[in-house]
């Protein structure tokens, strides 16, 4: 009997060349795709160029252009790559598509109506030289894991740091130490999910591979943390939450959605 399946592949940032490891990573989807194809399975494979972001807003900085022009031209590129290696994906898109943009506010706003995403007052690193708030991305730190300079959203050694070690970080744009202020962002309450998740994982988990089991129940066992779902940022996708409307959609939560509504194949 035919089985339904979603490949999700991984959405490379338009911030510049894909090089081998990008290759190495996205061909495996592929691979899968193709296998699944052979054994008669009802499948669809979804990736796309991740178009927002600071990293994408910082290449556009370090060249003088808009960010729309940066990520219009690396998903030009993309494509072309893709193509040229016979990639067969089902859906490859953009996340600044404006279909995507649209599905994303109407799910990210029943998750909000549904008391699942809520307002959270808490000091922010900001720059007084460059007068903004810092996104962890754009902080310099020194990881409390393993003693590295690392960028503030995530360490090479798989160290997520929190918002206190974020006190007293450095601003990458210009080098000055940040100091902190009082913000607002919109929170997912990862918390409140926490007993749903973790029966859903008791039931599905024995067709995972190990490393996602034990990665998955290593995060559960510490206690999930309600995760920041909003970015200080000029572009990106606009919050559909009065009083937010200056604040942009973090990309992690937008590719994900994504991935989430793209079993329509009829989009």
């Amino acid at each position: 009997m035919s089985k339904k399946i979603l490949i999700g592949g991984a959405w490379p940032y338009a911030n510049s060349s894909l090089h081998l490891g990008h290759l190495a990573a996205l061909i495996s989807g592929d691979f899968l795709k193709r296998y699944h194809k052979i054994l008669g399975d009802d499948v669809l494979y979804v990736s796309g160029t991740d178009c927002h972001g600071t990293p994408i807003t910082e290449r556009a900085l370090k060249e003088g252009i808009k960010p729309e022009e940066i990520a219009d031209k690396y998903h030009k590129e993309f494509k072309e790559v893709f193509e040229k290696m016979n990639f067969d994906y089902d859906i490859y898109t953009k996340t600044s598509d404006e279909y995507h943009k649209r599905k994303v506010q109407e799910i990210f706003l029943k998750i909000y109506n549904n008391g699942y995403i809520y307002p959270k007052k808490s000091l922010q690193p900001f720059c007084e030289k460059c007068n903004k708030f810092e996104a962890d991305r754009e902080l310099e730190v020194i990881c409390k894991n393993c003693g590295m300079v690392t960028k503030g959203d995530q360490c090479d050694c798989g160290y997520i740091p929190t918002e206190e070690d974020l006190i007293d970080a450095k601003c990458r744009i210009c080098g000055s130490k940040t100091i902190q202020k009082e913000n607002t962002h919109l929170y997912l309450a990862l918390s409140k999910l926490q007993k749903q998740i973790e029966k859903y994982v008791e039931k599905n988990e024995k067709n995972w591979r190990i490393a996602s089991k034990n990665e998955t129940e290593k995060f559960l066992k510490e206690g999930l943390i309600d995760r920041v779902v909003t970015r200080d940022l000029q572009y990106g996708i606009e919050i559909p939450i009065k009083g937010f409307e200056n604040k942009r959609m973090y990309v992690w939560v937008e590719a994900v959605l994504r991935i989430y509504y793209s079993n329509n194949k009829n989009m």
